[in-house]
């Protein structure tokens, strides 16, 4: 071997080394006698670094994926000889193979079996028996071979193609046949030999065992003297996990339901005398995690096994299964309130599926109605939140802890479909006993009443109370819970997670104010003061300006009942924390949170009971200091040389815009800024906004603030924008980038399909600057490889033609005839390149849309002068030539859609120009493709037929014939 490319496998080699060691594996990938000196090398022991040993496994494990079909009968014996003096060397060596070399040593021998087993090398595993014997380097390297196959021919994790599927399927049918029996003969032995002198083989032939118990005859391993063995380990501290899991598999194993319920009574049976179910007496939490998922599979599956027979009618032993499932029931209680989470979470299954089952049934016994009240209990207990949990810094065990309450929250709702008149009660003891107290009560306590409040809106069915009555004598528990909650002064708990809980639940229960506004004042000013928005949490803060404002959309009818008294305090409130920071001020909430805020603002002000002049008073208060600090910090912005100083103060315009943007969405349909007297406000921030374009500094980020405000600005203020955009194109249209003008047309767009023919004169002026610097990014190189570069160019020559489609899909197609022959043309020739030429069938599908709608525009007899020789000479070609193209995959959905709109081109062409067309077809063009007389004339029948949906199954058809 090459030694100085063995060199470059240390890990500390230089550069130089490595790139020669990885160039020699190549090389050794594809060498014909490769696997032979390497296996020669690992056999003789002649390389100890263990990198090298590694190495030679590697270019072994590659000759045997993809050059297995040269192994003769010598290289077999070869391989076998490595195996067999694998396992000497290691037994002369005082000091055993790194795992890892273990473990890739199994994989090639894993390999070889998949590969040689059923044709070539049937008694494999017998050949391995007869050498490995009791020795431990033996039995440690067949154990992993056997995990090796398991992960190549069973585990339904790995992928598969059918036709290794079905030669897995075919090496567990020979397995069974042939070797299992003494497979698991083996695997006893090893365990009588080590499970007292050698854990770790020990549990590595119990993994075994529960890996290939899934698909081997199960009397093999659940007899007497097998399940007595595990029992045993059960009760061995370095042995019982690994035993617990194999106990498991056993059990999970798809059988007959009587024989699996005698299967998990009998176990529970020797469990239950050997001491395993007394949980308080056990300390070891490892332990008890694998124990609880060995319970609820034991609970799972006779669940299943009960389903089954009462699917097929068995009475008799569906009930004897069910006593066998009620029968665990206490000791799966144990489990899911133990105080580890990971024990709880382990049996979750077991008590969903029985929850599932009493469900079912139609009565239910005085027993099976305390085993519900004992779950909800549980499920209560284990809700609460620990002492440690870190709400300031979540980390893993917190986000654990999340999960583990969406678990539990399953289990609430499970418990409100079997008994919600039992749920209300339990959860209105606890609620109306933490509420009570809450002042000297603990956190935690109050956090998970108030919870349980929140998750019995979505638990119990409406009607149960999940909606709120105004009839006094129809109040229900949930109402009375919610009077509470308001008026018990809670909110001003100090700890966030009561506070965001008060929060949550009185949004959650919006309607509840509803039937009772008299609440809104309190719950109005604890979003405002100190416990929401103005709490030392910014966490808080946070997630409070989402929840008041979705609470004040979602109330504003009653809201407004109390307008005077909320609305001037939390102008004032907003003036003070939605400012736009600078000089490193940092508000009381981010950007995205203020948001909210000048949304909700906006709400208030728009679904008031004031006049329209009032309102325009309270819109101006709101938005102008925002226009006035807007004014200021451009200025500054236009001054400043510092690259991040202006970073930063662009950030801080955008905002601004981005806020008084945000206020608009308060308007409707029934109140739109007219209405309501805002008009002139507006305006005034358009004014403002505008001069923005023309900075040169922080472009990019202008820009699109600017652009988003116009675009809310055209569906708020209707016609009154109009005069703004001729100015604010053409700076927008300066110094531009492909994504500047990708981001700009949909603008031009809203406008053209808005406001149509008021935009015409404008239209006409700005189309050809607009083309021109469209056709100039485009035209601009780039790098080969620049795959960002590539793609926006993409992206604006989709936009581009989104542009023409409007223009002429908006009835403007005199905007286009009106720029000139030259213009015309130019315009009509990118759209035939896009048609044809580039390979973009979203693009494509546009094409042919503006194609269509041009001939039904233009092309008829008295239409556009010169057009009809430009539908013969180019656009009947490009209905043919681009789907002629190999870059056009009649398989892709995008395509085939493109290709319809190619059809519809065609139809239309057909109806517009009539028999001409089909003449054109038959005598010219058709002939020139070489097309047999034949499919002509069935080409120009197909075409003819009124039913333009055959048309399209046909033009289909006609190409995937026509393409090589």
């Amino acid at each position: 071997m090459d030694e100085q490319a063995l060199m470059g496998l240390n890990p500390n080699a230089d550069a130089s080394f490595r790139q020669r060691a990885l160039v020699y594996f190549e090389q050794l990938k594809v060498s014909h006698d490769a696997w032979q000196m390497c296996a020669e090398a690992l056999a003789q022991g002649i390389y100890s670094d263990d990198h090298v040993k590694f190495f030679c496994f590697q270019v072994l494990e590659q000759q045997i994926k993809y050059k297995h079909t040269i192994l003769c009968i010598l290289q077999r014996i070869l391989l076998f000889k490595l195996m067999v003096a694998w396992k000497f060397l290691q037994m002369l060596t005082s000091q055993p193979e790194k795992t890892f070399i273990r473990n890739k040593a199994a994989q090639v021998f894993a390999l070889v079996f998949v590969t040689e087993y059923l044709t070539k090398w049937p008694r494999f595993f017998f050949d391995i028996l007869s050498v490995i014997g009791l020795n431990p380097q033996g039995v440690d390297l067949y154990l992993r071979i056997l995990m090796a196959i398991d992960a190549e021919v069973v585990d339904r994790d790995i992928g598969h193609t059918p036709e290794e599927t079905r030669r897995n399927t075919l090496i567990k049918d020979t397995m069974r046949e042939q070797c299992i029996p003494n497979l698991v003969e083996s695997w006893y032995q090893i365990l009588q030999t080590y499970q007292h002198t050698n854990s770790e083989l020990t549990c590595q032939c119990l993994e075994v065992v529960g890996a290939f118990v899934s698909w081997i005859d199960l009397n093999l391993i659940a007899n007497e003297r097998f399940i007595n063995m595990l029992l045993g380990h059960m009760s061995v501290e370095v042995l019982r996990e690994e035993a617990c899991d194999c106990l498991f598999e056993i059990v999970n194993k798809g059988m007959d339901p009587v024989d699996k319920t005698k299967l998990v009574e009998s176990l529970c049976q020797v469990l239950l005398s050997a001491g395993f179910f007394n949980i308080e007496q056990e300390e070891d939490v490892d332990f008890l995690a694998k124990f609880s998922k060995l319970v609820n599979g034991m609970g799972q599956s006779l669940m299943t096994s009960w389903t089954k027979l009462v699917k097929n009618g068995d009475v008799g032993n569906a009930q004897e299964t069910l006593c066998a499932i009620e029968a665990k029931v206490p000791l799966m209680l144990q489990l899911l309130v133990h105080e580890d989470d990971d024990i709880s979470s382990n049996i979750i299954g077991f008590c969903y599926d029985y929850l599932h089952i009493l469900k079912q049934l139609p009565v239910l016994s005085d027993i099976q109605k305390s085993n519900v009240e004992a779950i909800m209990l549980a499920v209560i207990k284990k809700l609460t939140y620990d002492e440690e949990y870190n709400f300031e810094n979540e980390g893993e065990d917190e986000a654990m802890f999340v999960e583990y309450r969406k678990q539990l929250k399953l289990l609430l709702d499970r418990l409100a479909q079997v008994s919600p008149e039992l749920l209300l009660v339990a959860v209105r003891r606890v609620f109306s006993a933490a509420l009570q107290n809450w002042q000297t009560a603990r956190f935690m306590e109050v956090e998970v009443a108030i919870r349980l409040l929140y998750m019995l809106g979505e638990a119990l069915p409406v009607s149960h109370g999940a909606h709120f009555s105004g009839d006094s004598s129809k109040i229900n528990a949930l109402q009375e819970m919610m009077q509470t909650l308001v008026t018990s002064g809670v909110s001003a708990y100090q700890h966030t997670s009561v506070t965001l809980e008060f929060f949550e639940t009185v949004v959650r229960y919006e309607k509840f104010f509803s039937v009772e506004p008299q609440h809104i004042p309190n719950v109005l000013m604890a979003f405002l003061d100190h416990r929401g928005l103005r709490h030392s949490s910014s966490k808080v803060r946070s997630r409070t300006a989402y929840l008041f404002s979705r609470f004040v959309k979602s109330l504003k009818s009653q809201v407004n009942l109390f307008f005077s008294f909320s609305f001037f305090f939390f102008l004032e409130l907003t003036l003070l924390i939605s400012q736009v920071p600078e000089n490193g001020y940092q508000s009381l909430l981010s950007s995205d949170d203020q948001l909210f805020i000048y949304e909700t603002a906006g709400v208030l002000i728009v679904n008031s009971e004031y006049s329209a002049e009032r309102k325009q008073v309270l819109m101006r208060n709101l938005l102008t200091p925002l226009m006035e600090k807007f004014k200021m910090l451009l200025e500054k912005l236009m001054r400043e040389e510092d690259e991040d100083r202006q970073a930063a103060l662009a950030d801080c315009l955008n905002h601004a815009v981005g806020f008084a943007s945000r206020t608009s969405k308060a308007f409707s349909n029934k109140q739109t800024v007219k209405q309501c007297g805002c008009s002139g406000v507006y305006l005034d921030c358009l004014r403002t906004f505008l001069p923005a374009l023309s900075c040169p500094l922080q472009k990019e980020v202008l820009r699109g603030g600017v652009r988003t405000f116009l675009h809310r600005m055209i569906i708020c203020l209707e016609e009154e924008v109009l005069p703004f955009i001729p100015t604010a194109s053409e700076h927008m249209l300066k110094d531009c980038e492909a994504k500047d003008l990708q981001e700009f047309i949909p603008l031009i767009n809203q406008i053209t399909a808005k406001f149509k023919a008021q935009v015409s004169p404008f239209l006409q002026q700005v189309f050809m600057p607009l083309l021109h610097a469209i056709f100039e990014v485009l035209a601009r190189p780039a790098e080969e490889n620049d795959q960002s570069a590539a793609l926006d160019k993409q992206m604006l020559r989709r936009s581009y033609f989104a542009f023409l489609q409007t223009v002429a899909g908006s009835g403007m197609s005199e905007v286009l005839a009106n720029q000139g022959v030259e213009n015309v043309e130019r315009v009509l020739f990118t759209v035939i390149q896009g048609a044809v030429e580039f390979p973009d069938p979203i693009a494509q599908k546009t094409c042919f849309i503006i194609l269509s709608k041009l001939v039904e525009l233009w092309g008829g007899k008295d239409g556009l002068v010169g057009f009809g020789d430009f539908i013969y000479k180019h656009i009947v070609p490009a209905c043919f030539l681009a789907p002629m193209k190999q870059t056009f995959d009649l398989t892709d959905a995008q395509t085939v859609l493109a290709l319809s709109e190619c059809a519809v081109t065609l139809k239309t062409i057909y109806l517009k120009r009539g028999p001409e067309c089909i003449q054109y077809l038959q005598q010219e063009y058709l002939p020139s493709l070489q097309v047999a007389p034949e499919i002509i004339q069935e080409f120009c029948q197909a075409l003819q037929q009124p039913d333009s949906k055959a048309f399209k199954n046909y033009l289909k058809v006609f190409f995937q014939r026509a393409k090589p």
